[in-house]
């Protein structure tokens, strides 16, 4: 059953997939978004030509429109001029079932932005528990009802993992390590319904794709496809996938898959190295 607006709001959090009906999210909009650090490969592509924020913003704004079109309700958090990253709200916070997890960012130029999401969590009365002792970011973390799966990169390492299995003892929590190259797990491996997932194979050890299979019916995304950030769509519920219209052949087989593709255009947000799934952080699912 649908909830209700009223529903809703009376909800804190309620997130247990990754593709159950969105029906609350936290964005931000890219109106400060830059590349003046290079913190990942994807930005050293784009280094020069750096952001047009007039387009971004309006990339953004299109996409928040789909989100509300749907049946979201999309918060947005203060945009603040010193944090260029902080349009990908993905990363500084994750939601496990009722719990709201705040993560602990990896590189000091995204610090600020964890700052801003617990000033809003306070405000808005959201009880939340804080993994401020090791490195953990949310593109790393995704979640399928009792599975926690959580990729093990650069910015997410092995004690942050260990503090997650202590924090939730009621989930299984499977590590995967990622190649050297790979920002986050949701560059390479995303949730997109109970049986499928899309995948970059390359990004994994042979063992741990198998583990992966042995959940998943897998749609495998190509090298440029993973560079053109093809795995980061955002599952929005009712087999309803947002995806790059750039990424035509990967969206002909998420459809052949019975899925309803929705394309739009976020070729200017993609240059900072991330995409849909990267700038929403979801806090009720249905």
């Amino acid at each position: 059953m649908s909830l209700t607006r009223k529903a809703v709001e009376d909800k804190n959090v309620d997130c247990s997939t990754e593709y159950g009906e969105l029906k609350k999210v936290v964005v931000v909009s890219p109106q400060n978004m830059r590349i003046t650090e290079v913190i990942n490969e994807t930005q050293k592509h784009y280094l020069k030509d750096n952001i047009n924020i007039k387009k971004a913003v309006n990339q953004h704004e299109e996409f928040v429109r789909i989100l509300e079109g749907n049946g979201a309700a999309v918060d947005h958090l203060e945009p603040r001029e010193e944090l260029n990253e902080q349009v990908f709200t993905r990363d500084i916070g994750f939601c496990v079932g009722n719990e709201f997890v705040v993560s602990s960012m990896n590189t000091s130029l995204r610090e600020g932005e964890v700052k801003v999401l617990l000033h809003w969590l306070e405000e808005n009365n959201i009880p939340h528990a804080h993994l401020a002792a090791h490195s953990i970011e949310g593109g790393d973390v995704l979640v399928d009802g009792k599975d926690i799966w959580v990729g093990l990169s650069g910015r997410t390492n092995r004690l942050a993992v260990q503090s997650l299995k202590k924090l939730l003892p009621d989930y299984t929590v499977h590590a995967l390590p990622l190649r050297n190259d790979i920002l986050h797990l949701d560059c390479v491996f995303t949730i997109i319904s109970e049986e499928t997932a899309i995948v970059y194979p390359p990004a994994f050890a042979k063992k741990d794709l198998e583990k992966i299979k042995e959940h998943y019916t897998i749609i495998e995304v190509s090298e440029r496809e993973q560079f053109q950030m093809g795995p980061n769509v955002l599952a929005i519920g009712n087999k309803k996938i947002i995806s790059l219209p750039q990424n035509k052949q990967l969206n002909e087989r998420i459809r052949e898959e019975g899925f309803t593709v929705i394309e739009t255009d976020f070729s200017e947000i993609i240059k900072s190295g991330g995409s849909f799934r990267c700038c929403t952080l979801p806090i009720i699912r249905d």
